[in-house]
């Protein structure tokens, strides 16, 4: 994760952005995280791991704070099991990266600021 969040922090730099991360294996924590981001940023770039495919409260969640939402995932999870096939998340998501390891994290955070910069909103 430190490896990440600062190839997120560098690209942010070059984006001229502030990018600010969380990783917890608690799904409340979570929620409140997501909560909390409406009044506190502008999107959300999230890889909600094992939870992207069990987790309606995290769904429901981001489809409440009404911020564009860039879900990522390291490996592509359309070549994993299929129970990893289906996302949650990614309804309400203005897209989805998945499969190039650390670096869908860059590529999602540049999807990110390009849809906050285009104006479009997926929920």
């Amino acid at each position: 994760m430190a490896e990440i969040d600062k190839l997120l922090q560098q690209e942010a730099r070059s984006l001229s952005c502030q990018v600010v991360t969380l990783q917890s294996n608690h799904e409340g924590v979570l929620v409140d995280a997501i909560q909390a981001a409406r009044t506190q940023h502008q999107g959300i770039l999230i890889n909600a791991g094992a939870y992207t495919h069990t987790s309606v409260a995290l769904r429901d969640a981001l489809a409440a704070v009404a911020l564009p939402v860039v879900e990522v995932h390291l490996s592509n999870i359309y070549q994993r099991e299929p129970f990893r096939h289906h996302s949650f998340i990614a309804p309400v998501a203005v897209g989805q990266i998945s499969g190039f390891g650390a670096e869908s994290y860059r590529l999602g955070l540049l999807a990110l600021v390009h849809t906050l910069k285009t104006g479009a909103r997926a929920n």
